[in-house]
């Protein structure tokens, strides 16, 4: 018996108490001091005492390698069956025009087409989604720029698009800067929405110092007047906060403010933290931005200071909020990455795209659905291939299948391949996780 190529080992954060995960067998489990020095002597090479490895072959952690290898082989064919049914979805950008000036958009190199909306684009790309994606449940997510302008004009696009998306009885989605939102409401009210993604950075003069109008204006009471008209009407809110380091003192502020105004006891209010970071070109305060373990050991400790925060956002900490409240952990991850496979995009210009964070730029383009359909199939199968079996690094380290390779656009940017790596720091952030979320329930 061997050590599993699949074991993630670590001391649990501010603790003597060790943990070991095995997403291929399913195991997790809390090691006692000894038995955690126990297994760094084995690594070492030394011999584990007879009860202890009997117990660690009972819970996979010691296995038969060839078994093994066919069990991967096993659940990496699970997961793709899965994934072949999974839901699709499918962005559409009716702009890329915008009335923020964000300090961190990624989309100010972009150069839009000077060509307008109109509603043969969209017929042409409901069109091409029924005959595409026949059979596959499906849903739309409308993006931007900002597809909530406030105009007589976009209304009417924005209407015209949600009643064909009701003629195909999709769900929509939309993700919108919100400054528009109370306007659209009666809109809105008439399509199927599934959520509605807004951003706030922090309460008041932080947000709108990040977030402002063009030509200048604070734009976060107007955003939260929107986000007050949705709840009161039902739609579905998941307000993110984009974090750094010029903002993320102002997270148990802004947690406390969406307490008070009685969002987070909402049925239609959920929440996410994102991480500003450099996606296409660097930026000008490149300095401000957090990695991603980073991030969430800051958030870690301001939670120790205000437990409110987890009322507003409960960090996963890679797979430990899940183990944690569900008492088992997910399936192995063999891709992180939904480009052409469960996500794609498309845009106003008749283009389509992997994914968001590739839609708009010009040598992304993986074909066209308008005025013509064509396919640069060669492309799409670089996309469509991407798992952590195609991707050389991931084949030798342990914690592919909780990291699932990362993103391919962050991949691909850094390294000019679709199949190389965007590695995530796994382990540091379980050793947060299970000290957050499993070990004061051990103790």
């Amino acid at each position: 018996m061997i050590y599993s190529k699949h074991n993630i080992f670590s001391q649990i954060r501010e603790s003597d108490n060790f943990f070991i995960v095995n997403l291929l067998s399913g195991s997790a489990d809390i090691l006692s001091p000894d038995e955690g020095r126990m297994l760094q002597d084995y690594l070492e090479g030394k011999p584990l005492p007879a009860v202890f490895r009997e117990s660690l072959e009972t819970q996979g952690y010691l296995v038969d390698e060839k078994e093994e290898q066919q069990l991967y082989r096993s659940k990496y064919l699970d997961f793709t069956d899965t994934r072949d049914e999974d839901e699709v979805q499918l962005f559409f950008v009716p702009n890329y025009t915008c009335n923020f000036a964000c300090t961190y958009c990624y989309q100010d190199e972009y150069a839009p087409v000077k060509q307008d909306l109109s509603s043969d684009v969209i017929d042409a790309f409901f069109n091409y989604i029924r005959n595409e994606f026949d059979g596959r449940r499906k849903y739309l997510t409308v993006f931007g720029g900002e597809p909530l302008l406030n105009s007589p004009k976009q209304k009417q696009l924005i209407a015209y698009l949600l009643e064909q998306a009701n003629q195909s009885a999709l769900e929509v989605c939309f993700v919108t800067n919100g400054y528009s939102l109370s306007e659209y409401v009666d809109i809105l009210k008439t399509a199927r929405i599934r959520e509605i993604q807004v951003t706030l950075d922090g309460k008041g003069p932080v947000h709108d110092t990040r977030r402002f109008l063009k030509g200048g204006g604070a734009t976060f009471d107007r955003i939260v007047e929107g986000i007050d008209a949705c709840l009161q009407h039902k739609l579905p809110v998941n307000l993110r906060m984009v974090i750094d380091a010029d903002n993320i003192s102002g997270l148990p502020e802004m947690a406390r403010f969406a307490i008070d105004k009685g969002w987070t006891g909402s049925p239609f209010f959920k929440t996410q933290l994102g991480r500003n970071y450099e996606l296409h070109h660097c930026q000008a305060t490149s300095e401000k931005l957090f990695s991603r373990i980073s991030m969430f050991e800051t958030i870690y400790e301001q939670v120790k200071e205000h437990p409110h925060i987890l009322e507003f956002y409960k960090p996963a900490y890679s797979i430990s909020k899940f183990l944690a409240e569900n008492g088992s952990l997910p399936d192995p991850l063999f891709d992180a990455c939904p480009a052409c496979k469960t996500e794609w995009a498309f845009d106003y210009t008749g283009q389509i795209y992997s994914c968001t964070a590739t839609v708009g730029k010009a040598d992304e383009s993986l074909g066209t659905f308008y005025p013509e359909v064509s396919r640069k199939d060669e492309l799409i199968a670089a996309w469509e291939n991407r798992d952590v079996m195609a991707i050389a690094e991931c084949s030798t380290c342990n914690l592919r299948l909780a990291c699932g390779g990362g993103c391919g656009s962050v991949a691909k940017n850094r390294t000019g391949q679709v199949c190389s790596t965007d590695c995530r720091p796994v382990k540091e952030l379980m050793e947060l996780g299970f000290s957050a979320y499993i070990m004061p329930d051990v103790g």
